[in-house]
């Protein structure tokens, strides 16, 4: 049986570079190579591409552009030029390690769409949807999940002043990005000192002009892995223990003040009840392939949605793989699953 032709793409021009490093090399050390012909293909921070023949350490290690491990490319139907070498590469299949802005946004989705190749993960609109947290919160509205209450405010907008946001939104608050992960730009607002620093550091995350101001839920975060196309199971659900207010960068991949449990402490009933949630989310985003829901469970045992992401961290000590792992699941066959779901889905451009 001929191996299948798979795109491994990491790093990309996005603040969670860093993290898509360390999870492509948890990546390449775990995938079953017996099965796939691989290239990879990284992405600078200034958004350039280039066919990587490198070491995984380099990668790791953010040494990985240089001249010696990597080729000139550009993209072409099915699969991609190496410019230097003046060959075609097809690809049947791309696995996006990728995070935040232009990876996980519909951004990449829209190119490998365009190129007619399949690839790992939700379609371009389901992408977009969800990265906006805004269009989340909407759209979850309406299919009645539970989600904090919240604010929207726009950069191009008159902004209402804190005393006016506080008559719709009792103190504290969550303030965040609309469109960006790994909680760069969140800030806890327990006074009004805090609130014009925490705005305009939200603003200059997000990119697109849009921040969140959510009610703050009182309890603690929890999580739920999602796998599926048209049918779909869940993996088990995480508790995360913090001593700061925010689950922050520091916490989600330096574990600085922050332990996760898997599976979650919470008892049986509630544990079904996030499942469900999780799935109900899922489909009302319009989500394929995987995805990681984050949720609270309130101080009454309520599920309240947080967030939905769709390319969550993947090194093997990530929280989507952990709990994927945990319902049985191994981290070598996760990945073989996944692209297997990728190789389901329609990708034609017309």
């Amino acid at each position: 049986m001929a191996k299948l032709k798979l795109g491994v793409v990491f790093g990309g021009q996005s603040s969670e570079y860093s993290v898509s490093l360390h999870s492509t090399g948890s990546f390449l050390h775990q995938i079953d190579r017996s099965k796939y012909d691989i290239t990879c293909i990284g992405i600078d921070e200034g958004g350039q591409f280039f066919i990587y023949t490198g070491p995984i350490e380099a990668i790791e290690s953010d040494t990985w552009k240089k001249e010696e491990y990597i080729h000139s490319c550009s993209w072409m139907h099915k699969g991609v030029y190496d410019k230097d070498n003046e060959i075609f590469i097809p690809l049947d299949v791309i696995f996006p390690v990728l995070h935040g802005k232009n990876g996980e946004d519909g951004a990449f989705q829209g190119l490998a769409q365009m190129m007619n190749i399949h690839y790992v993960g939700s379609d371009i609109l389901a992408s977009a949807m969800c990265m906006d947290k805004e269009i989340m919160h909407i759209l979850c509205d309406q299919a009645h999940i539970p989600c904090a209450r919240y604010i929207c405010l726009k950069a191009w907008e008159e902004q209402p002043s804190f005393e006016e946001i506080q008559e719709q939104l009792p103190l504290p608050w969550v303030i965040k990005p609309c469109n960006a992960g790994s909680s760069y730009g969140v800030h806890f607002v327990e006074e009004k000192s805090q609130f014009e620093e925490a705005k305009k550091d939200a603003f200059k995350w997000d990119g697109r002009g849009k921040i969140l101001i959510e009610e703050a839920i009182n309890g603690f975060e929890i999580g739920c892995a999602v796998l599926g196309n048209d049918q779909i199971q869940v993996g088990s659900v995480d508790e995360i223990e913090i001593q700061s207010a925010i689950f922050d960068f520091e916490g989600k991949y330096a574990m600085k003040g922050a332990n996760i449990y898997c599976p979650a402490r919470i008892d049986g009933q509630t544990f079904a009840n996030a499942q469900a949630l999780a799935k109900k989310a899922f489909r009302i985003m319009g989500c394929t392939g995987m995805a990681r829901v984050d949720m609270f469970v309130t101080e009454e045992n309520e599920i309240v949605l947080n967030e939905i992401n769709t390319l969550p961290g993947f090194t093997a000590t990530s929280r989507y793989p952990s709990m994927m792992q945990a319902a049985g699941i191994s981290f070598t066959e996760l990945i073989d699953l996944l692209i297997d779901l990728a190789m389901e889905k329609e990708v034609s451009a017309c």
